[in-house]
């Protein structure tokens, strides 16, 4: 299998009091040369945002911005009127396209909210901005030994809809859950468990961690402790 193993503490990391956040690629003050991301995946965070804090109205354009929330709740606004809030299981797209502005604050005053925020350059730019958000069905896991489905091109294979060749699975598992996914010739992908730690072949990966995968592979993960997992299957595209 040809991987690239990106070990948790390998991360940019920066707390600024109302947020502690670490990036597995280069973003904002921290670069890394071997982390710019990979295939069209350009920016994997997990945030911890401080109770009644959260990033103020800004910004954004050509860009798809999904948000994951793993522990407590994340209230989104923005300039196309819409407003929500997204809790765990729950995962919401916004494709900022020719412009949009949009805050997203910790919905709890007095605990904190931790989720990830992810970015996918979009095969198409200048499009209208759009939002979706939906639950997601974790029934999967055990059925059919795949990650439930939480983005995926145009939304044809489940989840939300996404404007690019990219397919994002995860949620949450047990300890001793077992996965398989076959990664096809010519396609690119990412491993990453914010939660939890699990065997993937032979490479043992802890909280955090992250790996690269590369050309065609059966992968097969176990799981050995509760968490949450991500999987990206991408086009092999510049990131």
């Amino acid at each position: 299998m040809a991987t690239k193993l990106h070990r948790s503490h390998d991360r940019g990391a920066a707390n600024h009091g109302w947020l502690d956040t670490r990036h597995s690629f280069s973003f904002a003050s921290w670069y890394h040369p071997d982390h710019m991301g990979i295939g069209p995946l350009r920016v994997l965070n997990q945030d911890i945002i401080s109770g009644g804090s959260g990033f103020p109205s800004h910004g954004h354009k050509d860009m798809e911005i999904i948000s994951i929330v793993l522990d407590g709740a994340l209230e989104h606004r923005d300039s196309e009127g819409n407003v929500a809030v997204i809790r765990p299981g729950e995962i919401q797209r916004m494709s900022a396209g020719r412009g949009v502005t949009h805050s997203e604050t910790n919905h709890h005053k007095d605990r904190s909210t931790e989720f990830l925020q992810i970015w996918i350059t979009p095969e198409e730019t200048g499009i209208e901005p759009s939002y979706e958000q939906m639950a997601i069905d974790a029934s999967k896991i055990g059925r059919d030994q795949i990650l439930p489905v939480m983005a995926s091109p145009n939304g044809g294979l489940g989840g939300v809809s996404i404007n690019q060749d990219a397919i994002i699975y995860g949620g949450q598992v047990d300890a001793k859950t077992q996965i398989k996914h076959v990664l096809e010739e010519g396609r690119v992908g990412y491993f990453h468990l914010p939660k939890g730690s699990a065997v993937l072949g032979e490479v043992i990966l802890e909280e955090g961690d992250g790996i690269y995968l590369f050309g065609s592979e059966i992968l097969n993960i176990t799981f050995t402790n509760d968490g949450y997992a991500l999987l990206f299957d991408l086009a092999e595209k510049p990131a």
